[in-house]
């Protein structure tokens, strides 16, 4: 059974609450999925967008709306790069050692690249 905290809506004081507890160690991310229902690539967008905004706060010229969206579509697209590099050292790395007994969905990945 959910507990009452977990049926509340997520509000921008409660997001800010919980990256701060994972910023100061208080909480580790995993820890924050199960007790709270939450995905992790959610949990790490509120923390990176939390950084972000924090970040431009502290500039001496803080920068538009504009401009965090394109910073933040950069760093997208850099994360998007590093993840391909990712699947064609997987890719390779498999050429070199095939899977035992392959089974259909990891045949069916191989086959997608």
């Amino acid at each position: 059974m959910q507990n009452e905290q977990d049926t509340q809506r997520w509000t921008i004081k409660r997001k800010s609450a919980l990256v701060l507890g994972i910023l100061k160690g208080d909480i580790s991310i995993q820890e924050a999925t199960r007790t709270h229902g939450l995905t992790m690539g959610e949990i790490e967008d509120w923390k990176d967008n939390f950084l972000l905004g924090a970040e431009n706060a502290l500039r001496s010229r803080p920068r538009d709306e504009e401009a965090l969206k394109d910073e933040q579509i950069k760093r997208l697209k850099q994360k998007i790069g590093e993840l391909m590099l990712d699947m064609d050292i997987l890719r390779e790395a498999n050429k070199l050692r095939p899977f035992a007994g392959t089974s259909p969905l990891a045949t069916s990945y191989l086959r997608i690249s």
